[in-house]
């Protein structure tokens, strides 16, 4: 990308006062001695001095400067909109046509078809070159989408899939996924791999004792270890600042053997999830790939998980308040609606992996029903989708046959050896309320029903000052009619319920309120 022009060469400072910037930046380009810090530092002063000058508002040598700084910044998300903040060449179909491509180079193609459809909406010049790039994007698209198409477990026959079920965890059915979309993968935003073994100066393996205060250096970055955020038989999952930046927190989850999938999980989630949606999920920045290990880099949220939250009533003997209950279920049942809705399953559904998100202004009354306000902050982030399911690499109508082996959290057509679906996560969803309820896992019976057949309820009872009718229509739906291939209006319908009930009465709300005010100081102090 030519920065000086010939046309240029004969202007002076006087004439031209962008001038003196674009020689730097031109001598910094072809020093190969000169760093991504050092170019980032003179891109940003250009733009700094000069994105509020209406002389080079249209100037595509400036804009030019901009796509330098995005395809250098890390933030590559703020240069772009900085870039329409500012009305950089907004007229100009460069601006959009660059832009696409370099979204898209990053494996986000909804955010580049974002951009192409922005730039034709505004009629940039000159309109026909746009709209032929846009066109040529579609077409690179269709063959992604028939590639994905033709990866659905192509050498099994979907009849046998359907009869039978297939163990989607099962390492060779996950290494034959991998395989499928690894040319795919490879072109996401962050993947990083290489075929030789980890040999940073810190050992990974010393991090497991006195982890504080050590620093793990990879890609460019300094991860100065704050202490161990979690741990399971195969991964460890570690507090961590960037470059030394308190402000700048991240979570390291390390796991020998190297596992990418829970890495696709998340970018199958930046795709399909969008919106005021997507902060319930968990974000992925980067992930490492080594021989010997994977180290995936992933947001640190430092208020602890929903089984801190029952944790905290265990210890005093008591359980959660109704309302609260009610609260988290709603949120569940939505979390769990707008998942399978997009075609994934997570597999995992259990309290250790629901984080708790607080809001960042004080709650109202009125903006409770449709999340809106700061309530939109508030509530449950999923994370650790290393057993999550893409239901588009597999056949339409795909049953599954498999035993997560969590104890608590088995469905019934696991502890039956029956085929399931969705209700992995429905079931798991019921395992978190009865904890929240009753703090004990959840163990179902089955029991004659009066139309001679027999249904599953949980063993414990409802307290009499519940509202009983209410987690009895919920558990009773849930482990007996949960349907296998669309659970959207079962979960529509029940969270309904909660929250006509939680509206019915203004007082629940504000009781809502005040215990997630106390929680917040509880946990968050302690």
């Amino acid at each position: 990308m030519a920065i000086l022009h010939h046309s240029t060469a004969f202007r002076t400072a006087v004439d031209d006062p962008i001038l003196p910037f674009l020689r730097s930046i031109k001598i910094a380009l072809e020093d190969s001695k000169c760093s991504t810090q050092n170019l980032c530092k003179l891109l940003k002063d250009c733009i700094d001095k000069f994105k509020d000058n209406r002389r080079y508002r249209n100037d595509p040598r400036f804009l030019k400067i901009w796509l330098l700084y995005m395809d250098a910044s890390a933030d590559f998300d703020s240069v772009f909109k900085g870039m329409l903040n500012s009305n950089i060449c907004a007229n100009d179909s460069s601006l959009y046509v660059y832009s696409a491509c370099f979204f898209e180079a990053k494996g986000r193609l909804c955010d580049a078809e974002t951009i192409y459809k922005l730039g034709i909406s505004k009629n940039a010049e000159p309109i026909k070159w746009l709209e032929k790039a846009h066109a040529l994007f579609l077409s690179r698209i269709t063959e992604i989408c028939n590639a994905a198409s033709s990866r659905k477990v192509d050498h099994i026959e979907s009849a046998t899939l359907e009869n039978n079920g297939i163990n989607p965890w099962d390492t060779s059915t996950m290494n034959d996924l991998l395989k499928k979309i690894n040319p795919l993968m490879r072109k996401f935003e962050g993947y990083c791999s290489s075929t030789k073994p980890y040999t940073g100066k810190v050992a990974l393996s010393t991090l497991k004792n006195a982890s504080r205060n050590k620093v793990i250096e990879i890609g460019g970055m300094k991860y100065h270890i704050k202490g161990c955020a979690g741990q399971g038989g195969f991964a460890q999952v570690y507090k961590a600042n960037v470059n030394n930046d308190s402000d700048d927190v991240v979570a390291l989850k390390i796991q020998k053997p190297a596992f990418s999938w829970e890495f696709y999980m998340y970018r199958q989630l930046d795709q399909r999830i969008s919106g005021r949606e997507r902060s319930s999920y968990g974000f992925a920045h980067r992930v490492h790939l080594f021989s010997d290990c994977s180290i995936l880099v992933c947001n640190y949220l430092a208020h602890g998980t929903l089984q801190d939250v029952i944790n905290s009533y265990v210890v005093v003997g008591k359980s959660m308040e109704e309302v609260l209950c009610i609260y988290y279920t709603t949120e569940m049942l939505h979390t769990i609606e707008t998942l399978h809705d997009v075609g994934l399953i997570h597999g995992d559904f259990k309290p250790d992996n629901l984080l708790v998100r607080y809001a960042s202004g004080n709650l109202t009354e009125d903006g409770f029903l449709d999340r809106s306000g700061y309530w939109h902050d508030q509530g449950l982030c999923l994370v650790d989708w290393g057993r999550g399911i893409d239901l588009h690499l597999f056949p339409d109508h795909t049953i599954f046959k498999a035993d997560c082996r969590t104890s608590g959290f088995r469905c019934i057509e696991m502890q039956e050896n029956k085929p399931w679906k969705f209700q992995v996560d429905a079931y798991g969803l019921c395992g978190v309320v009865h904890v929240m309820l009753h703090n004990s896992y959840m163990q179902i019976v089955k029991k004659e029903s009066s139309d001679g057949g027999s249904a599953y309820h949980p063993r414990l009872p409802f307290k009499r000052y519940w509202n009983v009718e209410l987690w009895k229509n919920f558990f009773s739906k849930m482990l007996n009619n949960y349907p296998c291939h669309d659970d959207k209006r079962l979960l529509q319908e029940l969270k309904k319920s909660f929250e006509d009930y939680m509206n019915s009465d203004p007082q629940r709300i504000r009781k809502l309120k005040e215990l997630l005010a106390k929680q917040r100081v509880s946990l968050c102090s302690a």
